[in-house]
């Protein structure tokens, strides 16, 4: 029985000496605290994250509602210019050109994309190109190829 107080001695021993040593070890506290440093930073820097995100978020709003209160600003003042202006031409008012280019997007852009077929494409060169030959040839512009046809 004697050997089983020793053991349980040595083990009570090893134990706090272990303890001990980790308490008053300069290293084990510089430890200690970089890891509580580090772990402020990561909460840190995940509640900037989450706030950066938030505030692009409010900013997008914004900005969507800032968009849709100048479309109101602008319809506005388009009609109240032709019901103040009864006597200015159409042509001259220069909000209604953008309200009727506003109501038919999709007629405007197919119009801005589709080219017209009098314009030759802007690479247009006259005569060969001059790949397999040494002389260059000149390359014209679509207003010179419109014009050289019309002659």
């Amino acid at each position: 029985m004697p050997w089983i107080y020793a053991l349980v001695g040595l083990l009570v021993g090893i134990l706090l000496g272990v303890i001990i040593s980790r308490l008053t070890t300069p290293g084990y506290k510089k430890q200690k605290s970089t890891q509580k440093e580090l772990e402020t930073a990561k909460f840190e820097l995940e509640q900037q994250k989450q706030d950066l995100a938030d505030h692009f978020a409010q900013t997008a709003e914004m900005l969507d509602s800032l968009g849709k209160e100048y479309t109101k600003l602008y319809q506005h003042m388009a009609k109240t210019s032709s019901e103040l202006l009864p006597n200015i031409p159409v042509q001259d008012n220069p909000f209604n050109k953008k309200v009727a280019a506003q109501s038919q997007p999709d007629e405007t852009v197919t119009e801005d994309v589709s080219p017209s077929s009098d314009e030759a494409p802007k690479d247009y060169a006259s005569g060969a190109t001059g790949l397999l030959k040494e002389e260059r040839k000149e390359i014209l512009d679509s207003e010179q190829v419109v014009t050289a046809k019309a002659s």
